[in-house]
């Protein structure tokens, strides 16, 4: 059963990747959605046994890599971790192969991107039941590898395959430094399995390593190292640019790699390297930061957004910021419960966008829209549910996990914990403002579309319709009915899953805060909900004035170019890396010294020496007797001369090597 969760998507991908033009469309869309679909009823067993009745499981497979002392295995590990995302990426995948048939169904190319979901799920579930970091890091390239061809899948776009080439450039500084990490714990720990290492961490917690010739805690090191690779994945701060691009992908593909896929993989790192991150306390100071950092950079961001999927894509951008800092702060089980109620709102969210792109005639800009609501009352209902979600609205999905988070960052008392708490009420409060943007100018707003494609407008069918229904209980009740066992005070369901040091009691001080500090992130939002409707419900002339000014102005521009992050990261560090390697590596380097040293080189050597030999080609016959009569003799000498003298040259080093000696 267990190996079935794992290798049925992969069997799904290749018969309607192998065999989709005798297929068709209709038949590689059957085919990946059985086999995805079983594997989330698998998945839902495996749940029940690992989770609920804490049998978990593991499978060792067959060996893999032999060397010496480095011993890897193909093995499977089944906890309460894994089991969490399992039926995560499984339902959330399964609900997008259905849409994908409705959304899909025009393309001719629609057996090759049921191919890719299902490969792209297959190589996720590899990353959360690996048992070893060697394995983990192969399904780790596997979602970059099938991020890179789903978001250039329509790959006759110039613009399709620039956002492909950047996901596929910026994620290889992240896994760099995770590769870095795993060759650190082998080179401390001796091994790569988790049980040994996770074993092994309390004893090496004061170990030293040396990196760059600059001596570091191990443990510490290995934790920023394993962060840089969850930044990359996770799109924090500094590796994030590659993340709003890949809007270019169809919008299904948004939906799985934003709520199940890819950008999850990072948290799902730091949670399941929760026994070697405890002993890591100055790593834990920078994740936190950086979470909180990019929570907040990414919220405002999304303020003044006009394309509708890109407002989306920085909201979850935002989200793994409180996902990353909760890890930061040794909360990993809030984090997971936060990741795993985000998966469905934020899907809710994508797939609703992609309704409305789908009725309005593929138009994104949000400014062109207005006046759907009418037109579109189902698809407006899911996107409100997903939007209150998002903000956290009592009683909805998003409020027992955000809320939770943004309480244990106060409870913590350190001042990288109340910066993230800060980072995340402001955040809290742009979440809101742009949300009730979204709705305003999409679905509230007056009419600014063409009038072609208002009166074209309409609800998709009952696919789109069954998958936006479904993600849409969870969204609202899922986050009520499964707080107590993942995050309640004392339950037992993470097992050894995730550890905690004994000293951390934040998630219990939290408990007993101060009610005005709980209820300040919900009164954030409230109030960014409540000014982002006065001001875009009728357009208010107030924001119009404010954009013109000369301060609004800046103000505008400064967000709405992200920070000048790209603007930077192309002028400056990017050209002049091209820069330096047209005119100093290829001009000096390759052309210059390498090519003079070696085959043009070489060439232009030997077609000087046949220029050059063409005198001994007189054509009499008589010259050619002599040179035939001589080279015996010639041949010998050079004989005699390599036998004897480089034997003679040998025996002199040896009687010099023993006079020192």
């Amino acid at each position: 059963m267990y190996l079935n969760i794992v290798f049925l998507p992969l069997l799904g991908s290749l018969v309607a990747g192998f065999f989709g033009r005798f297929l068709g469309g209709r038949g590689a869309s059957l085919v990946t959605i059985c086999c995805v679909g079983v594997s989330f009823l698998l998945s839902g067993l495996a749940f029940y046994e690992v989770g609920l009745a804490g049998s978990s499981t593991y499978i060792y497979l067959m060996p893999w890599f032999e060397s010496d002392l480095f011993h890897v295995d193909w093995a499977f590990c089944f906890d309460s971790l894994t089991v969490v995302m399992l039926i995560v990426v499984t339902f959330i995948s399964t609900l997008v192969h259905i849409y994908s048939t409705e959304y899909m169904g025009g393309d001719p190319h629609l057996p090759r991107f049921m191919s890719y979901l299902s490969l792209f799920t297959f190589f996720m579930l590899i990353l959360v039941t690996a048992d070893n970091f060697v394995q983990m890091f192969v399904g780790w390239e596997g979602v970059g590898l099938c991020s890179y061809l789903l978001i250039n899948f329509w790959f006759t776009r110039i613009q399709a395959n620039k956002a492909a080439i950047k996901a596929m450039l910026v994620n290889r500084v992240g896994d760099f430094g995770l590769a870095l990490g795993i060759f650190g714990i082998f080179t401390c720990f001796g091994a790569v399995d988790y049980a040994t290492v996770f074993a092994l961490a309390p004893q090496l917690s004061a170990y030293t390593i040396t990196f760059f010739n600059i001596e570091f805690g191990a443990l510490n090191l290995i934790g920023i190292l394993l962060f840089i690779g969850a930044v990359g994945k996770s799109a924090q701060l500094g590796l994030h640019t590659w993340l709003p691009d890949a809007m270019e992908g169809p919008t299904p593909v948004s939906a799985l790699i934003h709520a199940a896929t890819m950008v999850t993989a990072g948290v799902f790192l730091l949670a399941r390297c929760s026994p070697l991150l405890e002993y890591c306390p100055k790593a834990q100071i920078v994740i936190s930061i950086v979470g909180g950092m990019t929570a907040f950079f990414a919220a405002t961001t999304a303020l003044v957004q006009n394309d509708l999927k890109r407002v989306i894509a920085y909201s979850t951008c935002s989200q793994l910021g409180y996902m990353i800092f909760a890890c930061g702060l040794s909360n990993y089980s809030v984090a997971v419960f936060h990741l795993a109620n985000h998966a469905f709102f934020k899907a809710l969210l994508f797939l609703g966008a992609g309704s409305v792109i789908h009725a309005v005639g593929d138009e994104q800009d949000m400014r062109k829209m207005g006046g759907l609501r009418r037109l579109l009352p189902f698809t407006y209902a899911m996107m409100v549910i997903g939007s209150l979600a998002l903000m956290g609205m009592p009683f909805l999905t998003g409020f027992y996990s955000k809320d939770v988070i943004l309480e244990v960052g106060y409870a913590s008392y350190s001042n990288s914990s109340h910066f993230a708490f800060w980072m995340g009420s402001f955040a809290a409060f742009c979440t809101a403002f742009y949300s009730i943007r979204l709705l305003a100018l999409c679905f509230l707003a007056e009419p600014n579309g063409s009038r072609s494609s208002l009166l074209s407008a309409s609800e998709g069918g009952w696919r789109m319709g069954l998958v936006l229904g479904l993600l849409a209980v969870p969204s609202m009740f899922i986050g009520y009915f499964s707080r107590d066992l993942f995050i309640g005070v004392g339950t037992d369901f993470w097992g050894n899953a995730l550890f905690c040091l004994p000293i951390n009691l934040s998630l219990i001080d939290a408990e007993f805060m101060s009610t005005s500090i709980k209820l300040f992130p919900l009164c954030c939002s409230m109030l960014g909900g409540l000014l982002s409707f006065i001001l875009y419900r009728k357009y208010n002339l107030s924001l119009f004035l404010f954009k013109t000014s000369l301060l609004g102005r800046k103000f505008y521009t400064f967000l709405n170019r992200k920070w000048f992050f790209d603007k930077v990261y192309n002028e400056i560090v990017t050209q002049n890396l091209l820069d330096f390697g047209y005119h100093f590596t290829y001009k000096s380097i390759d052309r210059g010294l390498i090519e003079s040293l070696g085959p043009f080189g070489f060439s232009n050597v030997l077609f000087d020496q046949v220029q050059k030999s063409r005198v001994w080609h007189s054509g009499y016959l008589y010259h050619y007797l002599v040179i035939l009569g001589c080279s015996p003799f010639f041949f010998g000498v050079w004989f005699i001369f390599r036998y004897f003298v480089a034997r003679i040259l040998i025996l002199l080093v040896i009687i010099l090597l023993w006079l020192t000696l």
